[in-house]
């Protein structure tokens, strides 16, 4: 945005509404908002694998347990947060059905195929 400036005020520490502010008057302001739910998490920034642990793979884990209650070829496995055997192959699996290469990893393209069918089918199930 350094056509209009507004690298240069946050290069010189101005804040988001002060840069606002200085372009479109002293008539704007930021509304905040309660935490949004059942949005899925961002990807985390590196790939999730064999071996990984924290609260990254248990969403994962959470989140294919609750697509293979449509999807029931993907195997319903432990949520611990441990990226396992049946981590691997539960992501295996869902990535042969949604055309990803089948590899037990969850890369970027993984985590928001897996992230958009969940709330596919988390909708879905709060229509019946």
């Amino acid at each position: 945005m350094t056509q209009w400036g507004s690298k240069y005020q946050g290069d010189q520490g101005f804040s988001s509404i002060e840069i606002l502010r200085s372009a479109y008057g002293d008539d704007i302001y930021i509304e905040t908002a309660e935490e949004v739910s059942g949005i899925p998490a961002s990807w985390p920034g590196s790939n999730l694998q064999q071996g990984s642990q924290g609260s990254n793979v248990r969403t994962i884990q959470e989140q294919l347990n609750a697509v293979s209650n449509n999807y029931p070829a993907i195997q319903k496995i432990r949520v611990d947060g441990v990226f396992g055997p049946e981590t691997v192959e539960a992501v295996k699996k869902f990535q042969s059905i949604f055309g990803l290469p089948p590899n037990g990893i969850v890369d970027y393209p993984t985590w928001y195929r897996i992230s958009d069918i969940f709330v596919a089918v988390t909708r879905l199930a709060e229509l019946q």
